[in-house]
């Protein structure tokens, strides 16, 4: 069962077991015929709402096959969907789950792989950068050192970890991500 399923489930059973608890002495001696008021009960989704307006793109074969190997990198490192679902946005954003080479003018400056990574930064030499595995382990090893980053907005988590000069720009893409993931996550 994923998480945020088990999570969503976990919160309906607490809301009609609070519900019970409190309403169930009331409604034990309530007259239903006089007493009979409708009532709203608000759940709330176990996942975070996509932040402002979202972008969506078409993916070809490749794009998808790098949304495959970003979600393999992550169960492989142990770590939930919501990993995954940051990744996939941060390499939305980074690169259209493009896995970028050398730009030449257009480069910003050495930035390179699906995540823009920097080998002048410490992320890895070209080689292990533009590989898509390496290049998603490297981005989840910085999440990691994110405290609390399951928690925290997609834009706030993957801005600390790539440091990007738009750090509200990861936004847009949570949507999308978050439904690659649950498209491919047990596929």
């Amino acid at each position: 069962m994923n998480t945020i399923f088990r999570k969503s489930v976990l919160s309906v059973a607490g809301l009609a077991f609070a519900g019970g608890v409190f309403a169930g002495p009331i409604a034990a001696h309530a007259n239903p015929a006089v007493d009979a008021k409708p009532v709203a009960v608000a759940v709330q989704s176990a996942a975070p709402k996509p932040q402002g307006d979202q972008s969506h793109i078409t993916l070809n074969d490749e794009q998808t096959a790098n949304v495959k190997a970003i979600i393999a990198a992550t169960k492989k490192a142990g770590l939930p969907e919501r990993a995954a679902v940051i990744s996939i946005a941060t390499s939305l954003q980074e690169s259209k789950l493009e896995n970028l080479g050398h730009l030449g003018d257009a480069n910003d400056h050495d930035s390179l792989g699906l995540f823009q990574q920097r080998p002048s930064s410490g992320w890895g030499t070209p080689e292990q950068i533009t590989d898509p595995a390496y290049s998603t382990t490297a981005f989840l090893k910085g999440l990691r050192q994110v405290d609390g980053w399951q928690d925290m907005p997609l834009t706030k988590a993957a801005q600390t970890v790539q440091v990007s000069a738009y750090p509200d720009a990861y936004a847009q893409w949570e949507q999308q991500a978050t439904d690659l993931v649950a498209q491919h996550w047990n596929s």
